[in-house]
C-alpha cells in the first residue's frame, strides 16, 4: 500500500466517519427532544432513573459525534497537507472515539432490559395514580402518553383497568385503538435500541479502519521524507 494509495482510502474512510458522526448526533438529538422519549421525560420524577439515562444518552452521543467529526476533518486536512502532528491528532481523536463507544456498546448489551422498565415504570406510575385518585393533572399526562405511543391503558392479571380505559380511551380518539401501552413501548423500544446497536457496531468498525489508516499515513509520511533526503549528493571541491 502507497502513500497515494493511503491517502485515497483515508480520504474515503474520513468521509464515511464523518456521516456516521452526523448520523450519532441527528440519532441523539431525536433521542432527546423526540416525542416519544420528550414526553415520557416530561412526566417523570425527578429522582426517576428515566432522566437520568436520558440525560446521559443525549450528552455521550453529542461527545461520539463531534469527536467522530473532529477526527474526519483532522484526518482529511492531514491527508491533503501531508503533515504527521495533524495525522497523529486524528489517531488520537479515532482512538478517543474507540474508547467511549465501545463502553456504550456493551452497556448497550450488559443494561439491556434498564432503560425499557425504567420508561414502563414511569407509565406505570402515572397510570396508578390516575386509576386510583383521577388526578386532573395525571389524566392529562397519561393523555399525552396514549397520544404519543397510539395507544391506550393496559392489560391488568388484576382485571381492574376497564373503568379506567372507559374514561381515557373513548372511541373518537385517534389513540384508543385497544392496543395495550407496555406492547407498545416495548415495541418501540426494541426497534430504537436495535438502530442504536447496528450504528454503534459499524462506527466502531469504520473508527477501527481510520486508526489503521492514520497510523500507516503517519509512517508513509515519515519513511517517505525520509527517502526523500537519500541519493542526495554534493560534491565539493578539497
Amino acid at each position: 500500500m502507497g502513500l497515494r494509495s493511503t491517502k485515497c482510502q483515508l480520504m474515503a474512510a474520513s468521509l464515511c466517519v464523518m456521516l456516521l458522526g452526523l448520523s450519532i448526533a441527528t440519532l441523539s438529538t431525536v433521542t432527546r427532544y423526540g416525542l416519544h422519549f420528550s414526553v415520557i421525560s416530561s412526566v417523570a420524577l425527578e429522582s426517576s432513573s428515566y432522566r437520568d439515562i436520558h440525560h446521559a444518552a443525549f450528552y455521550v452521543g453529542v461527545f461520539l459525534s463531534m469527536t467522530l467529526i473532529l477526527a474526519a476533518l483532522l484526518s482529511a486536512v492531514a491527508t491533503v497537507r501531508e503533515s504527521r502532528c495533524l495525522t497523529a491528532t486524528a489517531f488520537f481523536c479515532f482512538a478517543l472515539a474507540f474508547c467511549g463507544m465501545i463502553p456504550a456498546l456493551c452497556w448497550r448489551y450488559m443494561h439491556s432490559t434498564e432503560v425499557e422498565d425504567s420508561m414502563l415504570d414511569v407509565y406505570d406510575l402515572v397510570y396508578e395514580e390516575v386509576r386510583r385518585n383521577g388526578s386532573s393533572s395525571k389524566r392529562h399526562e397519561l393523555t399525552l402518553i396514549h397520544e404519543a405511543f397510539l395507544c391506550c391503558g393496559k392489560h391488568s392479571p388484576l382485571g381492574d383497568t376497564a373503568a379506567i380505559e372507559h374514561k381515557m380511551c373513548h372511541p373518537g380518539t385517534a389513540w384508543a385503538a385497544g392496543r395495550d401501552c407496555l406492547q407498545e413501548m416495548h415495541g418501540f423500544l426494541k426497534k430504537h435500541m436495535g438502530f442504536v446497536s447496528t450504528l454503534l457496531s459499524i462506527t466502531i468498525g469504520f473508527t477501527v479502519y481510520g486508526m489503521v489508516l492514520t497510523s500507516f499515513h503517519w509512517f508513509s509520511i515519515h519513511f517517505s521524507n525520509n527517502l526523500d533526503r537519500k541519493g542526495k549528493y554534493t560534491l565539493q571541491g578539497r
